[in-house]
């Protein structure tokens, strides 16, 4: 193989910023590449091994977190009610579909974005685009909007941080089932969503306790004190990545040690180009964001690139179609995938398709149509003979107001009250535990409708 970790460079690369000083941003990689990696290769290789029960259908993926991790409104408390609602997620999900549930953040690395144009226009005026805060400053002056390679330390620094309260809160007791009943969020508390999750840890409480008077307890399933929680990003800033990239000595492969699994998006696909040359190389689990342009003859040579032993666990084929596109666009490819028997995980970003502008100004999406666009996903996997896999959300913790619609319902009129996004509207802990309801129910009656077929 003639695959390193810089081997990248020489192949055309998209969305990379534009640095005025290649010296700083070379002294900068040098000290990263000295750094210790965030993550290690048995955690990467434990991750590919739970994703691929999810290729077998005996699992599902639930990733989510921040559209762009800020630096300014980092916090413990963010990341608690971050890690919070994806549990209680996950507990619903789980409740619901009789199986685990990988868990998977956007965070501790979510830190550069893609953008549609190099430069903003605002009043005649041009600058660069903000591209993440791992880049530049979201603030529209000269000096913020210059890339400055120091803030790719700052962005370990923070992720390592991140990481630290991560494994705190999934090993030290936070994550105990036991306490299912207090992950709720004070500002959901009187919402419909609230409610139905209170009713489904009442059952799980019950549960527990009827296998406590069983004799199984903490001793004997330690995995109800604890969870395995995993972190992601969208590998963009490849200097970055190659500067966290390891040889694991175990193995002698290569592994991304800047998160347990990264993805390539809908603009860096190509497949003789940098990010899909990086990924080739990595051992971790690997995405693929695949919008309503991909098409199969697309699709397949990226797939092998990405995953030429066809491994059950490398690769997460992520759809973004739109709700008004999915039933259309998605049939062709799943049809294909399956008809090849390429080993992948089908899930479903609902988000990115379906962002749209107010009258006022605000980018938001409709809980509706993110829904609608869900439905619509597994109604075509499993029309396809595939298994809709797992599904990522942009979502917080906090209590904002940027996405219309849900149980506790959000209006245009709300955007402007808590309106903090960096980039893309998130739904906010509400619409996203809300939404977990909405999808268990289509668990539910996928799996009585698969029941029934089989008993016939």
């Amino acid at each position: 193989m003639t695959w390193s970790p810089r081997s990248w460079r020489e192949k055309p690369v998209l969305q990379m910023p534009n640095y005025k000083d290649q010296a700083a941003l070379d002294r900068v990689i040098g000290e990263l590449s000295a750094r210790p990696a965030l993550v290690f290769a048995g955690e990467a290789r434990r991750l590919r091994k739970q994703l691929a029960d999810v290729t077998a259908g005996n699992a599902f993926l639930l990733q989510g977190g921040d559209c762009a991790e800020s630096f300014k409104e980092f916090s413990t408390e963010g990341v608690r009610d971050t890690f919070r609602v994806l549990l209680q997620m996950a507990v619903v999900l789980t409740f619901a579909a009789s199986k685990p549930v990988v868990k998977v953040g956007r965070i501790a690395g979510q830190f550069a974005k893609p953008r549609s144009a190099d430069m903003e226009t605002r009043d005649g005026v041009s600058l660069p685009s903000y591209r993440g805060d791992s880049v530049n400053d979201a603030a529209f002056t000269p000096e913020s909007r210059e890339p400055n390679p120091e803030r790719l330390i700052r962005a370990y620094d923070q992720s390592a941080s991140t990481l630290n309260l991560l494994r705190a809160f999934a090993s030290g007791g936070y994550a105990d089932l036991n306490n299912v009943h207090q992950w709720t969020l004070d500002f959901v508390k009187d919402s419909p969503a609230a409610e139905r999750y209170a009713e489904t840890a009442s059952r799980i409480s019950e549960a527990l306790d009827f296998m406590k008077a069983c004799g199984v307890g903490r001793d004997s399933a330690p995995s109800l004190e604890s969870v395995d929680f995993f972190t992601s990003h969208e590998a963009l800033h490849l200097p970055f990545e190659e500067a966290l990239t390891r040889r694991d000595p175990n193995s002698g492969r290569w592994y991304a040690t800047s998160a347990h699994m990264i993805w390539i998006g809908e603009r860096t696909r190509q497949l003789d180009h940098a990010h899909v040359e990086y990924a080739q190389g990595i051992a971790n689990p690997v995405g693929v964001k695949c919008g309503p342009t991909m098409t199969p003859d697309v699709l397949l040579p990226l797939i092998d690139a990405l995953n030429p032993n066809n491994e059950a666990g490398r690769l997460v084929l992520i759809t973004r179609m739109g709700a008004n596109n999915v039933r259309e666009k998605l049939p062709a490819l799943a049809r294909a995938v399956t008809q090849a028997g390429k080993n992948v995980v089908w899930s479903s970003d609902p988000m990115h398709g379906n962002t749209v502008k107010t009258g006022n100004g605000y980018k938001t999406r409709e809980f509706d149509k993110v829904l609608n666009e869900l439905e619509g996903f597994m109604d075509v996997l499993y029309a396809e003979g595939a298994y809709p896999g797992g599904v990522h959300f942009e979502m917080t913790g906090r209590d904002v107001t940027e996405c219309v619609g849900g149980a506790k319902t959000v209006t245009e009129a709300d955007l402007a009250s808590r309106y903090h996004t960096h980039c893309d509207p998130r739904l906010n802990a509400d619409q996203a535990l809300d939404m977990a309801f909405r999808i268990a129910e289509s668990l539910k009656r996928v799996r009585a409708n698969n029941s029934g077929a089989h008993a016939a």
